[in-house]
């Protein structure tokens, strides 16, 4: 019976996991063995039948040496036409959707399972001196390709090619886009994206490509003599020359092969299996994340000291008509601050993306300030972001992700860098300028992410849960920073969260969403008081039920009814609002002036600084939390699984209409 097993390596504090080997049922092994040993007898083949003292001679041949020569100037033309052309459709087919993928993907496939010898005939149709496209590149450009090197290279690119396509649209389908959608918002144009992030961060796969492309094209051969011919010093490549020396010296022939199987060989073994590539972000750091360290002088989150952050000195109001998933107006103020806020699927990250034009699920007529950017694409808007997972470019350091966006809009690297910096010391995190992602614990990596959105001047700052990667203490400390720059911004800013301190502490305003549309709008003082969302009122800490006004007090939805002192009119929709400090609890059915009592069952106990919440079930109620002190709970003896009796007074409980 197999196990799991875990280990500690010493060196970088990094837990091990590994699998304890599982053996093999003898129905499936004896075939697996079979299949590698109906691989390996015709390699050992060549290996016993090389002639070992002639390898020498016969590898050193005139004609060898002349075909070895040939071969590498035709595979090495085959992989830079392959990267030329087969680069571009492999990002085309991993990163747009269009009528005919399909087609196109089995096009790039066909040349692979085609025999080598229908592909050069099908050569010789499309390019030879009477083929479709032959006689116009011959008569135009006095090119002709058949019986010339320059047909030797088409064909082996035409060979090899899809393994380059196939490779790398593999890795490109393993990035997360979130890493170009951020580029893009921080003004980099798609073609600067694809250089300096989408390319360096598919590496792996472009170099596993390019390997196995240029190892196929140089043993290319049956659509080689078919298109090209065999000619010395103009087509016979290595394998041509090996089937002419199989006809008069197979000892020789047996050692060139020997040869092209050692390249081969050591092309797989340098790719140790990456077939497809790996994304960098993919790629397991090997140096040990530090935890996020405790507050010292070199962590402090400054305001910036001496230190002169340049702001755009314009002020930028936003008006958004957000049609789609979310149906919705938008306007704000210069300098306003919005928390979204909503449960999930509500359309909180649907309408940032729908500002950013990144999404086709929801589409907002955009203005920012004087200036309609409804049209203009994502790296023109001015509309910078941090998606819920930073996306900071793995390849790049903290400090040259900071300047990202300050190199994108054309500042020259020197100023960039020297800004970078600037915002990194504000974040409390400059000491890690020169580190790579990899290396730092998920909070400093938000805190970078951060400093790299408010780099990037924008005129619309949308942050998607931005301080959710950080511990109560660093969260604090960046938020005071946050609203110290918000203060400042001259544009609107929308955060979503989760988290009612940021929304109350850092908004002007708070947004509450609901199936794309919007249930709420007002200042965070009115939302707290009478929230109009169950969700949100459960997000503050408070009691929600809705129900129906009746006419001596609330028809629950869940069941019950809810006594309470001010009454809205009968028929009415309403959410009744009871904080947990007040609903009191007790152990037997207490007497006296409350009117609303249920019995109940304690289901969860938790602390919440000085005091416990107490979630109470109830048969005749909906659940109800409520908020005692550790003394009470100690002396009423309350625990999981206790029996016990609420009761919540008329006078406290608030009807909000919906």
């Amino acid at each position: 019976m197999s196990r799991l097993s875990s280990r500690a390596d010493r060196r970088g504090g990094i837990r091990v996991r590994t699998r304890a080997r599982t053996r093999p049922p003898l129905a499936l092994a004896l075939p697996a063995l079979l299949a590698v040993a109906f691989l390996l007898l015709p390699l050992i083949g060549i290996l016993v039948r090389t002639q070992w003292g002639e390898l020498g001679a016969h590898l050193t041949s005139p004609g060898v040496v002349e075909a070895l020569k040939l071969s590498l100037l035709v595979s090495l033309w085959a992989l830079a036409f392959s990267l030329l052309l087969g680069v571009p459709l492999a990002w085309l087919l991993a990163r747009v959707e269009f009528k005919g993928k399909a087609l196109v993907r089995s096009l790039v496939l066909l040349p692979m399972v085609l025999p080598p010898t229908v592909g050069g005939v099908a050569l010789l149709l499309g390019f030879g001196r009477r083929g479709l496209l032959g006689p116009w590149l011959e008569g135009t450009f006095g090119i002709t390709l058949p019986f010339h090197t320059s047909g030797a290279v088409v064909a082996a690119t035409f060979v090899a090619m899809p393994f380059l396509v196939i490779s790398l649209e593999g890795a490109l389908g393993g990035l997360k886009q979130s890493y170009e959608e951020t580029a893009a918002s921080l003004g980099a144009s798609p073609v600067r994206v694809f250089f300096t992030v989408t390319l360096p961060m598919v590496t792996p796969g472009l170099i596993a490509g390019a390997a196995l492309t240029w190892a196929r094209a140089l043993g290319e051969f049956g659509a080689t003599i078919t298109f090209a011919g065999n000619l010395p010093g103009t087509t016979q490549t290595l394998p041509l020359q090996v089937y002419l020396l199989l006809q008069d010296k197979p000892e020789a022939a047996t050692s060139v092969s020997l040869l092209l199987l050692a390249i081969a060989m050591g092309v797989l073994i340098a790719l140790r299996g990456r077939w497809t590539g790996t994304p960098v972000a993919r790629e397991a750091a090997s140096a040990p994340v530090p935890e996020e360290p405790p507050a010292s002088d070199g962590d402090t989150i400054t305001d910036g000291g001496d230190t002169t952050l340049p702001h755009d000195s314009g002020r930028w109001s936003l008006h958004a008509e957000v049609t789609g998933f979310n149906e919705l107006i938008l306007d704000a103020e210069p300098g306003t601050t919005i928390a979204v806020v909503g449960e999930n699927g509500a359309g909180k990250t649907t309408l940032l993306r729908a500002l950013l034009g990144l999404t086709p699920r929801a589409h907002a007529a955009l203005r920012l300030g004087d200036d309609d950017v409804t049209t203009l694409p994502p790296h023109k808007r001015q509309v910078a972001w941090v998606p819920q997972d930073g996306a900071l470019f793995p390849h790049l350091t903290a400090v040259a992700n900071t300047a990202y966006g300050l190199r994108a809009r054309g500042v020259p690297r020197a100023q960039a860098r020297r800004e970078a910096q600037a915002w990194l010391d504000r974040l409390g995190v400059l000491h890690l300028a020169d580190r790579r992602p990899a290396q730092l614990s998920g909070g400093q990596a938000q805190r970078v992410a951060l400093a790299r959105a408010l780099a990037a001047r924008p005129r619309l700052l949308l942050l998607d849960e931005p301080l959710a990667a950080l511990d109560q203490t660093t969260r604090a400390r960046v938020r005071h920073t946050l609203r110290t720059h918000l203060a400042g911004f001259g544009g609107v800013c929308l955060i979503v969260t989760h988290d009612p301190v940021e929304a109350v502490s850092l908004a002007d305003r708070v947004l509450v969403l609901a199936h794309g549309r919007a249930l709420q709008d007002a200042p965070p003082a009115e939302v707290t008081r009478n929230p109009r969302s169950p969700w949100v009122a459960r997000m503050l800490g408070r009691n929600a039920w809705p129900g129906t006004a009746s006419a001596d007090g609330l028809a629950l939805a869940a069941g019950g009814r809810l006594v309470v002192a001010e009454t809205l009119p009968e028929g009415a929709k309403a959410l009744a609002i009871i904080a947990p400090e007040a609903v009191s609890v007790h152990r037997d059915r207490p007497g006296g002036s409350p009117r609303n009592v249920w019995p109940g069952t304690v289901r969860e106990i938790t602390a919440v600084g000085s005091r416990l919440r107490v979630l109470i079930a109830s048969a005749q109620a909906p659940d109800l939390v409520a908020e005692i002190t550790p003394d009470a709970a100690a002396e009423l003896g309350i625990v999981d699984g206790a029996a016990v009796w609420t009761s919540v007074k008329a006078t406290e409980v608030t009807l909000v209409r919906l």
